[in-house]
């Protein structure tokens, strides 16, 4: 069943955030794993005002978990952890068919 990660991300380092976003994709396709959307967001209801949302698709929730522990992602995520000042991420299955 499909799988969707939901992160919001602030960088304070756009060195860093450069390089990650150069990176990022590699790792991810081995994995089966997608970029369906990333950027400001518009608020529509309440106060939730991230800087930057990012949607990934992944095939379930197996290819993303091996995914964030692989070690094609190990580097990267090294970076967002060492130049971004927020990083918040949650995973959530889609509907079955």
């Amino acid at each position: 069943m499909a799988t969707y990660l939901i992160s919001e991300i602030d960088w304070h380092d756009p060195v860093k955030a450069k390089e990650y976003r150069e990176k990022f994709g590699p790792a991810l396709a081995k994995h089966g794993g997608r970029t369906l959307c990333a950027g400001p967001p518009q608020v529509i209801e309440g106060d939730w005002n991230p800087p930057r949302v990012i949607v990934l698709e992944f095939p379930n929730m197996g290819a993303l978990r091996a995914w964030y522990a692989s070690e094609e992602y190990a580097p990267v995520l090294k970076l967002r952890k060492e130049g971004a000042t927020t990083s918040k991420m949650v995973a959530v299955e889609g509907p079955t068919a």
